[in-house]
């Protein structure tokens, strides 16, 4: 299947590049560079598995070629538990390993390892327990002693404008003081978050995002010290631009020595798009962007000249399941089992198992979805339900604060042709077939429409619908297999393909 009907593709084809380099919902962006090659991870929340790790050559084009983390640690994200789970990481390589660390604010910050990023991941090690410790970050620094830098969750700490940095044992095993409070400046900036330490020519830098991800900015810290004390300096704004909150990521540099930012903008359904900025360093500050004021503050680009040559790709979406392993596209809605779904039963198709339905449909850990694409894409698939009880359903999802859900479901003699809106079912239609072809175009601001088909005829539904975002994740699109709850014997539904344009 032809990678290039994606809908949004950064890359111009002359040297230029244009923003977002990511069309989609990859929040809290770290990238780190070793040698030629760049990687990315991202927040993932309660999605699994969990931590999508990205690859690109040049910082425009990326590829998603593994997840770091098969489920989050804890048995009760088994339940579907919204704004939870897996919030900002950062990655690191050190002594010829990779290191992440990652928080899930309501337990504590984790650390796993691996000799390449698309290999393998260590299982989580709870390196720091605690409620509403987040956005951690490490760093070694010239003389091998280790540190981290975290924030602090306001929804669980009560505090949202503090950075610490503390001491760590080298191998990331413990925590070994408190540290000290480097930066509390709640005046001047009221949310302070995501920092990540750095040194250049002596000089400590902390990079964190401020004032929220709507309508924030990015400061820059630094010190000679790695206790401080801090100055700042604010070196990215909105400005005159259209891009909002421009802030939280990643400070990352070429092999020529040039510099660059990886941010996100918070684009309300389509959640947190990735942008890319130039840096120039002017009196040891990095300034970020262009068209800096005489303070420093730069705008975002919309266009720019590509940081090196690099061939087109994108991140997987369209998916013809020809492959014996699940797409690295797609996520569950919660921690999962490997039994939920087959690829090699019937191979080139995949075998979605029903699981129970959940009172609250939005909270139905089995969906298996993809981050929406673009600002405008388009979404065909096709299924056939083998039930064996009344009541077993499968289909198309638009998963948010809204959810809507459109496919089959068993009624005995027949089929059922169902919209559900967050539990609101409608039958459109009845049908002796078991087969169902699915449309759903989304259109700019998160708009889409519906339609289906058991022949050749699309039927589309009369309603324009409005895609919502979920708790801290955009929309998300996907599909579902449900099942009554005391339904003992029941089937399967088969998917043929999962096609963007």
């Amino acid at each position: 299947m032809n990678d290039f009907t994606y809908p949004w593709i950064p890359d111009m084809g002359n040297g230029i590049y244009r923003n977002p380099i990511l069309y989609a919902d990859y929040s809290d962006p770290d990238v780190i560079r070793v040698g030629d090659d760049y990687y990315m991870v991202a927040s993932s929340f309660n999605c699994t598995p969990g931590l999508p790790i990205l690859h690109s050559r040049d910082l425009v084009n990326w590829k998603l070629i593994n997840h770091a983390l098969k489920n989050v640690p804890g048995e009760k994200y088994f339940a579907v538990q919204p704004g939870c789970g897996v919030w900002a990481p950062a990655m690191r390589f050190h002594e010829n390993k990779y290191w992440i660390v990652f928080p899930t604010p309501d337990e504590g910050l984790y650390v796993i390892t691996a000799n390449h990023p698309a290999e393998r991941w260590s299982e989580p090690h709870l390196l720091q327990a605690g409620r509403g410790l987040i956005d951690p970050a490490p760093f070694w620094d010239d003389d091998g002693k280790a540190y981290l830098v975290h924030a602090y969750a306001g929804s669980r700490a009560g505090i949202k404008h503090l950075l610490r940095v503390c001491p760590m044992a080298p191998n990331c095993s413990q925590i070994l003081g408190e540290g000290e409070i480097v930066y509390n400046n709640p005046a001047k900036h009221p949310t302070l978050e995501g920092p990540k330490l750095h040194k250049r020519n002596g000089w400590y830098y902390i990079s964190a995002p401020a004032g929220g991800v709507q309508n924030g900015w990015q400061v820059i810290l630094r010190s000679r010290s790695i206790y401080g004390p801090y100055e700042d300096k604010i070196v990215l704004a909105q400005g005159n631009s259209n891009i909002n909150g421009p802030h939280q990521g990643a400070l990352v540099d070429t092999p020529q020595g040039d510099w660059w930012f990886v941010h996100f903008q918070d684009a309300d359904v389509y959640g947190r798009i990735i942008h890319l900025q130039p840096v120039r360093w002017e009196d040891d500050w990095p300034l970020i962007g262009i068209n800096q004021n005489e303070n420093g503050v730069g705008e975002p680009v919309m266009e720019y000249k590509k940081p090196a040559a690099g061939d087109i790709c994108i991140p997987q979406t369209s998916d013809d399941f020809q492959s014996p392993e699940l797409g690295l596209q797609w996520q569950w809605n919660a921690n999962h089992y490997d039994d939920w779904y087959s690829l090699s039963e019937n191979p080139g198709h995949l075998r979605l198992y029903p699981q129970n339905a959940n009172p609250d449909i939005r909270l139905q850990p089995n969906l298996l979805l993809q981050k929406f694409p673009a600002r405008s894409f388009s979404v065909e698939t096709k299924l056939e339900l083998h039930a064996k009880s009344v009541g077993e359903s499968a289909g198309l999802v638009i998963a948010g604060e809204t959810q809507f859900m459109l496919g089959l479901e068993n009624a005995g003699e027949k089929n059922l042709i169902v919209l559900n809106i967050n539990n609101e079912k409608q039958i459109l239609a009845e049908t002796q077939k078991s087969q169902l072809t699915l449309k759903a175009k989304v259109s700019s601001g998160g708009q889409f429409a519906l339609s289906y088909s058991v022949d050749d005829t699309f039927i589309s539904l009369p309603q324009i619908f409005q895609a919502t975002k979920g708790t801290w994740i955009g929309a998300r699109i996907g599909l579902y297999s449900i099942k009554s709850e005391d339904i003992l014997q029941a089937g399967y539904s088969e998917l043929k393909y999962f096609l963007f344009s």
